[in-house]
C-alpha cells in the first residue's frame, strides 16, 4: 500500500469532492467532503456539509495522514455546493451561458471604446497588462499598472449592458 504522502497529484485527485474518513497519526479520524489535497505538503482539505449548519473546514497537515476511505462517492450537487463556500456569491447564480454572454459585451464595449481586447480561455485580456475574469465586473480586473487598472475599471462600470450596447454597435 502507498503512503498518503508519497502519492501522486493525479491519486489524490480522485479523493476530490468524495466524502471521506481521514485517519491521522494516533488513529485520530475525520469525516468531511475533500475540498483539496495541496500537491507540495500533502495537506487535505476537509469540508463538513451539514444541512442546517454552516459549513466547516479542517485541514489536516500531509505528514500526519495514514490512511483515507472513500466512505461516499460525490455528485455534482457536491461539488456545487464546496465550491459556493469559497466562490463570491454574484458568480454562483450565473450559468457558463450567462458569463458567455457577460464576456463577448464587455469585450464589445471595450472593443467600441478601441480598448485593445482579446480572449484567452474565459478571461479576457487588455492590451496584454489587464485580465477581466469572470463574472467580468469591476472588481474582476487585475493589472500591475494601477493608472491602467483604474481607467479599465471606469470603463467597465459604465458598459451600459448588452441591450444598449448591441444596438449602438
Amino acid at each position: 500500500m502507498v503512503q498518503w504522502s508519497e502519492m501522486s497529484p493525479q491519486q489524490w485527485q480522485e479523493f476530490v469532492n468524495q466524502e471521506v474518513c481521514v485517519t491521522a497519526h494516533e488513529q485520530q479520524q475525520f469525516e468531511g467532503f475533500v475540498f483539496t489535497v495541496d500537491p507540495v505538503s500533502a495537506s487535505v482539505v476537509l469540508m463538513s456539509l451539514q444541512e442546517k449548519e454552516r459549513p466547516s473546514v479542517r485541514v489536516i497537515l500531509g505528514h500526519a495522514v495514514r490512511d483515507v476511505q472513500i466512505l461516499r462517492r460525490g455528485t455534482e450537487e457536491t461539488e456545487r455546493r464546496l465550491k459556493s463556500v469559497f466562490l463570491p456569491d454574484r458568480t454562483q447564480d450565473l450559468s457558463s451561458e450567462q458569463l458567455k454572454s457577460r464576456r463577448q459585451n464587455l469585450r464589445l464595449w471595450l472593443e467600441k471604446n478601441r480598448v485593445p481586447v482579446t480572449e484567452d480561455g474565459e478571461v479576457l485580456l487588455v492590451a496584454n497588462v489587464l485580465t477581466i475574469s469572470a463574472p467580468y465586473g469591476t472588481g474582476d480586473c487585475s493589472c500591475a499598472n494601477e493608472i491602467i487598472l483604474a481607467r479599465i475599471q471606469s470603463l467597465v462600470e459604465s458598459n451600459p449592458g448588452p441591450e444598449q450596447s448591441q444596438s449602438q454597435i
